[in-house]
């Protein structure tokens, strides 16, 4: 995995995923949907081969609907369909470098 640049580096997890849930949802902002409910912090599960969890500094936002999609079911919940979501949006994995490119943009 490649290094993260400075700034995130120094960042703790809990100061990376507060940054990740100020966020919009990736998907809504590149979709052009229209985002109804807060943003998330998802850790891919594409390209996991274990039940553990990925590392927090992994972790992309996603609304409610696009990520569990219990109250918002109008959109593709990865967690709800992941082959659908990853056939409409791509694996979850293509957002991360993206999402830290973000928090990069929020951090002083």
């Amino acid at each position: 995995m490649n290094a993260l640049p400075p700034s995130l580096d120094s960042m703790t997890d809990k100061e990376y995923l507060r940054a990740v849930h100020m966020l919009p949802c990736c998907i809504c902002d590149a979709f052009d949907e229209h985002q109804v409910s807060r943003t998330q912090a998802h850790h891919p599960i594409c390209a996991r081969y274990s039940g553990k969890k990925r590392p927090d500094k992994t972790a992309i936002p996603l609304c409610e609907g696009h990520h569990q999609g219990l109250l918002d079911t109008s959109k593709i919940a990865i967690h709800r369909g992941k082959q659908t979501w990853v056939n409409r949006y791509g694996s979850d994995t293509d957002w991360i470098a993206v999402t830290q490119d973000k928090v990069e943009g929020l951090t002083p």
